[in-house]
């Protein structure tokens, strides 16, 4: 019996695959990877999602950083932004620690001075500094905002707030304040501080590693 018309075009051939694959634009296909003979896995189509990520990581930290938190703080009430910035910096820095691990799994090799893609690139020698140690700050920046420095906020937020009840003052009223809330305001703004130069520091290493991306562009 012969075989229906269709199924040769489903069936990957050297001249059909390419033509198939030509039809399709590369942000819907998924990484295609082989492993050579150096069991080593090179992947393609990763520019893409590559560019998307590192466009979604910059564009992300400067909204954050000076757009979205400087309109709310001149637009809302104190315990208003506060809320807010409590929902959001959850959401920013899992974003801030998750997108260089995105871009590490995404890195294409011709961007790099290395034939090798993904992570295998990442960690080459000669990409290590330009490419890992600027990856690896941001998302070490963005852990350390989550997991210790937000939820310790929180907690002196939370004190302080108890303490407003207990003092009839709000903590951002001129002083002069309380022995527990000036030490409160203190804790405070030290940590404060160490969440936004982390910050700055990681949005430093994301352009740092976008001026050095794009000097690979062809």
């Amino acid at each position: 019996m012969a075989e229906p018309s269709f199924i040769g075009h489903l069936t990957p051939s050297p001249t059909s695959t390419a033509s198939f694959s030509s039809l399709l634009p590369p942000f819907h296909l998924l990484p295609y990877y082989v492993v050579d003979r150096k069991n080593t896995i090179k992947m393609t189509y990763l520019g893409p999602f590559h560019i998307l990520s590192y466009g979604t990581l910059l564009g992300a930290q400067i909204y954050q950083s000076f757009i979205g938190g400087t309109t709310a703080y001149k637009a809302l009430p104190r315990p208003q932004f506060s809320a807010l910035q409590n929902k959001l910096f959850p959401i920013y820095f899992s974003l801030q620690a998750a997108l260089p691990i995105a871009l590490a799994l995404t890195f294409p090799g011709k961007f790099g001075t290395s034939d090798l893609s993904s992570v295998y690139g990442v960690i080459a020698p000669e990409n290590r500094f330009a490419v890992l140690l600027p990856l690896g700050s941001v998302s070490v920046a963005g852990l350390v905002n989550l997991l210790y420095l937000t939820p310790k906020v929180g907690r002196v937020i939370k004190e302080r707030f108890l303490q407003e009840s207990i003092d009839g003052k709000k903590a951002y009223d001129a002083p002069p304040h309380s022995q527990k809330m000036t030490e409160l305001n203190k804790r405070f703004g030290k940590l404060h501080g160490v969440s936004s130069l982390l910050n700055m520091g990681a949005l430093i290493a994301t352009i740092a590693y976008g001026v050095y991306l794009g000097g690979r562009l062809h």
